[in-house]
């Protein structure tokens, strides 16, 4: 009898949600092509990405948003940080019978903030005439642990809003102002406590909101035009910002007349000189941040790196081979 292959080695990841659903996809892929190499990624948030590699308990980590020179220095090793993917943040809502909203950005900050209580508001209900918005409170969910993805939606408020950013600020993890606010792990907690609470809304990684067939806000972006979260604008947000780094990399709220204003990228954090496994790791990297790996973005709701970031992020790998 002839038992079934075994990968030889198995590498391991935790962190960001953002990335879970494009991790998936590209690890399967790789791992068909490579059967001796499985990557086991545990989708737990980028805090809790960043504290699993930090204790090296996992071969890398993932975020949202790269590591901090705090973070840096408590790392037992130098650090190479390396963008992964584009994604935007979608603003889902569970409204029966209301199939389209629209929502400004400062409109969507006072929601946020607390100040637009219900749905029928007459700020909203400028924006969406002849819509039937009902009289229903509105629940505002957020991320419960440490988050990119609220890193991202936090730096965007903090762009739109001068009270967000005096009075919360932008962070993994900030002290939500609306009397609502209900707090859910993961993309996949808020996406399913959004679709199971009428009145409410909340940020999510679009993969997650096109997978679970809910309903997103149109939103006015910084140029003034009306848009949607879908990869075309996510990729016009990143276009609008050719060159990003680990110290210079928002591109939240461009002004680029077709740019999703919540978009970002999110980061690989690996050793340079990893203790175990550091040919397969580099391997595996530099297939995914390549054109081989990019090319599963599109499939999953995910916008592929612009190229010139590709070849960037293949650069900083080649450190590990020093």
């Amino acid at each position: 009898m002839t038992l079934p292959a075994v990968a030889a080695t198995q590498l391991t990841g935790a962190g960001s949600s953002f990335d879970y659903p494009f991790f998936s996809k590209a690890f399967y892929v790789y791992n068909q092509k490579n059967p001796d190499i499985t990557v086991n990624y545990q989708s737990i948030g980028s805090g809790g990405g960043i504290a699993q590699f930090t204790a090296r308990n996992v071969d890398f980590g993932a975020t949202d948003v790269p590591m901090n020179a705090g973070e840096l220095a408590r790392a037992p090793g130098t650090v190479l940080q390396i963008p992964v993917t584009l994604g935007g943040e979608a603003i889902a809502y569970n409204l029966p019978g209301v199939t389209t909203i629209h929502l400004t950005r400062q409109v969507l900050a006072d929601i946020y903030l607390g100040k637009i209580l219900k749905w029928n508001d007459p700020q909203i209900a400028k924006l969406n005439k002849g819509v039937n918005l009902p009289d229903m409170a509105i629940v505002v969910v957020h991320r419960s642990d440490g988050s990119g993805t609220s890193y991202i939606f936090t730096d965007f408020l903090s762009h739109v809003s001068g009270e967000w950013k005096s009075k919360v600020g932008t962070g993994k993890s900030v002290s939500w102002p609306a009397p609502s606010s209900v707090g859910a792990k993961g993309n996949e907690g808020v996406a399913g406590q959004v679709k199971s609470t009428p009145g409410a809304i909340g940020y999510i990684e679009m993969a997650y909101v096109v997978e679970n067939n809910m309903t997103a806000a149109t939103l006015q972006n910084k140029a003034g035009k009306w848009v949607g979260c879908i990869p075309e604008t996510v990729a016009a947000a990143a276009a609008s910002k050719p060159e990003v780094s680990p110290t210079n990399f928002s591109i939240v709220d461009s002004a680029a007349a077709d740019a999703y204003p919540i978009s970002g990228y999110s980061w690989v954090v690996v050793y340079k000189k990893p203790a175990d496994r550091a040919k397969e790791l580099y391997d595996v990297l530099s297939w995914l941040v390549g054109p081989q790996g990019q090319a599963n973005a599109k499939s999953v709701d995910y916008v592929p790196l612009p190229r010139n970031v590709q070849d960037a992020a293949a650069a900083t790998l080649k450190q590990m081979q020093r």
